[in-house]
């Protein structure tokens, strides 16, 4: 049955359970530095955490540091990169946003308008670096957190991306939103799966819109 509760009481719960369940929420992506979070995040787009991983362990070995991307042969990044999927096109990210970066002084800086202006940077990207790296209250909106927020009853069946990232950081603008962000895709990618999610114990399925056998 599902529970008819204030929106405050459904925030608690929903915070509850996710410190519960994902009491040390982080970034899965490996990375060292600023320029090799972006472009890691950049590279995540339509793939796994894991992939990219796997790929950026080679790639940041291999060109360690931004000069050496960005005077990167193009063959030699999508020899690297191939496992990821849109091997060229991101490849050509790579090598241009770390050519854009040389050009402000070799750093990530705090500044939307310019980030989103790299290739292969949009919103998402920028809110989970500028949240990452300067602490910003942004929360980025991928599939997981979609899936999750509609699931929970956050946010409504049809909304985009920015419709959802607006209303979750209106609802939960007085909790740290970066900690929420990890926290939604964890439980999304460990708990809440698209298929075959967990909900036998779930404690959020009495407010869950979706409920699914395990």
């Amino acid at each position: 049955m599902y529970l008819n509760m204030t929106g405050l009481m459904k925030n608690n719960l929903i915070i509850n359970y996710f410190d519960e369940v994902i009491p040390n929420p982080k970034c899965e992506l490996i990375f060292n530095n600023d320029y090799e979070l972006l472009i890691a995040v950049m590279l995540s787009s339509q793939t796994t955490d894991k992939r990219v991983n796997s790929v950026t362990k080679i790639l940041f070995k291999e060109y360690n540091n931004l000069e050496a991307l960005a005077r990167a042969d193009l063959y030699d990044i999508i020899a690297i990169i191939k496992p990821i999927g849109t091997f060229y096109k991101k490849a050509n990210n790579v090598i241009k946003i770390s050519q854009k970066l040389l050009e402000v002084g070799g750093i990530v800086p705090n500044d939307r308008t310019f980030l989103e202006s790299l290739p292969g940077v949009g919103r998402k990207t920028t809110n989970v670096v500028l949240s990452m790296l300067y602490n910003e209250p942004y929360l980025a909106v991928d599939t997981h957190v979609t899936r999750v927020s509609k699931r929970l009853g956050l946010v409504n069946k049809n909304d985009s991306v920015l419709e959802i990232e607006k209303k979750l950081s209106k609802r939960f603008k007085k909790y740290n939103l970066l900690r929420l962000h990890h926290q939604f895709i964890l439980f999304g990618r460990y708990h809440c799966m698209a298929i075959h999610p967990l909900c036998d114990n779930c404690k959020l399925k009495g407010i869950c819109k979706e409920k699914k056998n395990g």
